[in-house]
Formats: structure tokens, sequence, C-alpha cells
């Protein structure tokens, strides 16, 4: 069995997919996977058959070599052989910001809808993993076209709102296709996002009144050196507070108070892929008297989104399998921060997932 992939933006979380597939196919020992099987569907069953990049560092190089060039930082944690599939240059469009041009070293090539449409067909891809730097609007739907017209499903792991599109208009092409869309801007396997939610579900269900609450994060990646730029992240800004209001009855009336902040904060070199979240939370209890929680969470940034996003390609290829076109909403929900449909819990969420998974059967949003 095979599921054919083709990977947008070989930055790190590519990296970090890429080699944690590889370590399965060796045998090797995988850690913290979130599903074993997904249908009849292992990680090892994961084959790259092209891939896409603006950066000169990394075109026409095999992708087992692609992934250690510069600007990428994610550690080499298993022999890759040659995997025999060269990256293919990518249309630049607004994939670039000018603060970032010294260091992703675009090239300067006139590549068009067709150039990638090529790609994707002669690959014989499956599915696309959207994996662009935020703020990659234009070049997010140009990708999300080609797939339409390649036919191939489309998993979108970015905070460009596509399969959560307000007009639907990108689920109802993907259903006419029948082609399988999957997103919006793929959550960490334990991420400040899932922190977050559950911390705020938790005094919501006893009763505690929210009142004030923020999320900072910091990073040491070109994620974070990319986000420095305020107009780059309006989408995550957004989809990573919605993910976090949605849990309570009157979180757009926090919103709407400025008494929710949540989103990236500052670069900080020296950490590297490591992401640092700080959540506070503020509210009162019975009678009135303040509580307060302050968490902080270290992780892994790269190695949290890979692992959602060998469970987010193998449903993409279950859906595939059945004939399932448009969102798949259910798994998107658990599996993403920005879905067309916001479960109001996570275990609510899992559910959804697993009785895809098991019977085929997903949640309604048209």
């Amino acid at each position: 069995m095979s599921i054919k992939v083709a990977i947008i933006g070989v930055g790190n979380i590519a990296s970090a997919l890429i080699q944690s597939v590889y370590k399965a196919k060796k045998g090797e020992k995988i850690e913290g996977l979130m599903s074993e099987f997904i249908g009849r569907y292992t990680i090892s069953d994961i084959d790259f058959v092209a891939a896409f990049d603006v950066s000169k560092n990394k075109i026409n190089k095999d992708l087992s070599e692609a992934i250690f060039e510069y600007p990428n930082i994610f550690p080499k944690i298993t022999d890759l052989p040659k995997i025999g599939v060269n990256v293919s240059p990518g249309p630049v469009l607004d994939g670039v910001a000018d603060h970032m041009r010294n260091i992703f070293n675009p090239h300067e090539l006139n590549i068009d809808l067709n150039d990638v449409i090529d790609v994707l067909k002669s690959s014989g891809a499956e599915i696309a993993v959207n994996l662009l730097p935020v703020g990659s609007e234009k070049a997010s739907r140009l990708y999300a076209e080609a797939c339409l017209k390649a036919g191939v499903a489309f998993v979108n792991a970015i905070p460009v709102f596509i399969a959560s599109d307000p007009e639907r208009k990108w689920h109802k092409m993907f259903k006419e296709n029948n082609l399988p869309l999957l997103g919006d801007d793929i959550k960490g396997q334990v991420g400040a996002t899932i922190l977050h939610r559950t911390l705020v579900r938790l005094l919501h269900m006893r009763g505690v009144l929210l009142e004030e609450t923020y999320q900072v994060n910091i990073g040491g990646n070109t994620d974070f050196l990319n986000m420095m730029i305020e107009e780059r992240l309006y989408s995550k800004r957004l989809s990573k507070t919605e993910a976090v209001s949605s849990i309570l009855p009157y979180g757009k009336k926090l919103e709407a108070e400025e008494k929710i902040r949540i989103g990236p904060s500052d670069y900080i070199d020296f950490l590297g892929n490591t992401k640092i979240a700080y959540i506070y939370i503020k509210g009162r209890s019975f009678g009135g008297f303040p509580v307060t929680i302050e968490a902080k969470l270290t992780v892994d940034d790269k190695s949290m989104a890979s692992a959602v996003l060998v469970d987010a390609i193998r449903i993409a290829k279950l859906a595939l399998d059945r004939g399932d076109g448009g969102v798949i909403a259910g798994p998107s929900a658990f599996l993403f921060k920005h879905p067309p449909k916001q479960a109001p819990d996570d275990e609510t969420a899992y559910y959804w997932f697993t009785r895809y998974v098991m019977t085929g059967e997903d949640i309604f949003i048209d």
C-alpha cells in the first residue's frame, strides 16, 4: 500500500515529517503516534513523490538532501536513502516576505499554475500538503487550484482559510471534483492551542466565568521570524483566537471587548525549533472570588505538527478510497485549529474523528 504525497514547502515541518516516515519504514520505533492505524494505513505507507520550494538552496536537490539545507534547523534523527524526488521550483507570489528574502534565497524563475499542475500529474501524487510560510495567501490558493485541476487531495496545514472559507467556495469545488480537503492550520500534538482550550473548558465546565486570557508564543525558527511582520500573521492570530474562544458561549463577546489575545509574540534565535507558550487565564468563581491560572508549555514545534500531519495524510487517503469529496469536516475539527466547524470541546472533536475513521460518517457543514 502506498499513499503518494506531494510536499509544498520543504521547511522544518517537512524535515520532521519525512524523517519520521523513513524511521518507520526502517522499522525503527516511532514514539508518541496519535494513531497507529487509520483504516488499513500505517505511517510507513506514506511515500513522497513530489516537492515544491522557492529556495535556490533546495531546488533540484533530492528531497533527502533538501530538508537539511539552510535555513532548516530540524535535527537529523535518522539516515535517509536517496528518495528519488528532486525539489521542483514553486511560484513565489506572496510566499516570501520582504524581510525574509535573504534567508529564503528565492529563485527568479517564471513558475505558474500550469507548471505546478504538470509536476503533480507526472508524479502521480494523490495528496498535497501545504506547508508554506504563514501569510502565503495567494500562493496557497494557487496550489489549491492546481490540486483541483490535477485531481489531488489538499491538506492545508497553514492559516489560510481554504477549508474554512466562510462562503464554502473551496469546499464546493473540491466536492464537485470528488477530492478531499482538510484544514485549516494544523494543531500541534500537544500544543499551546490544545492546552489553552483544555484549561478554558475546564474552568467553564466548573462554573468559572472567564474575564480575560492571553497566550504568548516565542520561538527561534523561520516561522517566528516570518511572523514578526503583523500583516503576515493576521489569519494566524484569528485562527488561534477562535480555536479558544469557540469553547465559550460568550467567547465572541470577550473577543469584541479585546479580552482575548493570542498569537506569536517574538523571535528569539537561540531557541531554534523550541517553542515556548505562556498562557494566562483570569476568571471569577463562586461568590465572585478570583481564579488565575498561569501555565508554561515547552515543546519542539515541528515534531508537534508532523505528529498530527501523519494522521491528516492518512485521513485524506481514506477519504479518497471512499470517494468522499469536499471538506472532511469531523477529522478537520480534531486535527486543525480553524476547521469549518469547531467542536464544542476536544472530546467531541475526537468522537467526530474516530466516527469518520470507523464508519465513514461525517458531520454536515453545507
